[in-house]
């Protein structure tokens, strides 16, 4: 079922990058001179689909950090909570290992009727 649903949702992406790319094969000159565009020594000639998903991979890249960088508070709080927890279960076990057995409280259906 997974594979069907990730067929579903990558064939249609991948045939609009295909399309993207023969519909916009023609030549761009990318340059990062704003004040000599014509004579710049930082530009490239690139086709345009490959400025085109050069920015949206960029774009999904500098999203994904900054999600990433806003979340971090969450992660912590969920570590700590991992660390605090582990530590009660040592800390239970170690008490449960005090306690004679003959004192320990029967479960609940473990009763002999």
């Amino acid at each position: 079922m997974r594979n069907l649903l990730t067929l579903i949702l990558v064939l249609p992406v991948a045939a609009l990058l295909i399309l993207l790319a023969l519909a916009n094969r023609a030549p761009v000159t990318l340059s990062l001179d704003p004040f000599s565009p014509e004579v710049s020594a930082y530009s490239i000639q690139l086709p345009l689909f490959v400025v085109i998903v050069a920015a949206i991979a960029l774009g999904l890249i500098i999203g994904s950090l900054a999600d990433w960088i806003s979340q971090g508070r969450y992660r912590r709080e969920a570590r700590d909570r991992k660390y605090e927890v582990r530590r009660l279960e040592e800390e239970a076990a170690r008490l449960r290992a005090q306690v004679p057995v003959s004192t320990l409280p029967v479960p609940y259906g473990d009763q002999a009727r």
